[in-house]
């Protein structure tokens, strides 16, 4: 049973989402956010490995945006619940 954990922790581990080792660093796509008029980024992760996600307000409407990876630019956005 205690092996049984471990490999499930393991398992649960490794498919963690993280950013990739030739990803735009996390500052550097909040400042491009804010650049953009986006205020009260309240989060920014990895999302499945293919883009960051972040969430934050853009004229009075909280927003989460997904951001190309490479480039920090914002490829969609919808109102966040």
């Amino acid at each position: 049973m205690a092996t049984m954990m471990l490999v499930l922790a393991a398992t649960s581990f490794a498919y963690a989402d993280q950013p990739g080792s030739d990803w735009m660093p996390a500052d550097q796509v909040i400042q491009k956010l804010m650049e953009k008029g986006y205020t009260d980024v309240s989060k920014l992760e990895a999302d499945d490995g293919r883009c960051w996600e972040a969430k934050a307000m853009l004229n009075g409407v909280r927003q989460k945006i997904y951001l190309d990876p490479r480039s920090g630019e914002v490829v969609g956005h919808k109102p966040a619940r």
